[in-house]
């Protein structure tokens, strides 16, 4: 990896997917990784996005929900996309900037009982798990090689 990697994470209100994903990179990065995440909007955030973290030993609850700046924009290498809508609205990057797009499922529109409704922020969870954990082997084994 670069010596500083800086990741950001769009979502359309940055209350639940991005803040999960911001969470996870926290956690497996290494010192040399700055995360952020931003929305399209500001929605606040999702108490069950953090209570589903917090079983896995991992503490959102200080993150803040904020809306994308030409700041973050500017210092990100990679801006990680987790829903469609913020795809589609995500401001220009700088030719610098790389994008990937996780076509992630919104757990907040889950219905059904309160664990139902739990089993998708769970599920959600443990595919953001996945794919930041392999975001992350990409970045490392592109810099060995």
């Amino acid at each position: 990896m670069p010596e500083s990697l800086n990741i950001l994470f769009l979502c359309t209100g940055n209350s639940c997917r991005s803040q999960i994903a911001e969470g996870w990179a926290r956690h497996v990065g290494s010192d040399h990784v700055e995360v952020q995440s931003a929305g399209i909007e500001a929605h606040g955030k999702n108490p069950r996005a953090i209570e589903v973290m917090k079983e896995i030993g991992i503490d959102i609850s200080g993150q803040e929900s904020t809306i994308v700046s030409d700041d973050m924009l500017q210092k990100a290498d990679i801006v990680v996309t987790v829903c469609g809508h913020a795809d589609e609205q995500c401001p220009v990057l700088p030719p610098n900037v790389k994008k990937v797009h996780w076509p992630l499922t919104d757990p907040a529109k889950a219905t059904g009982s309160e664990e139902e409704i739990l089993s998708e922020f769970r599920a959600t969870r443990d595919e953001v798990e996945s794919r930041v954990r392999g975001l992350l082997a990409e970045l490392t084994q592109g810099e060995e090689q």
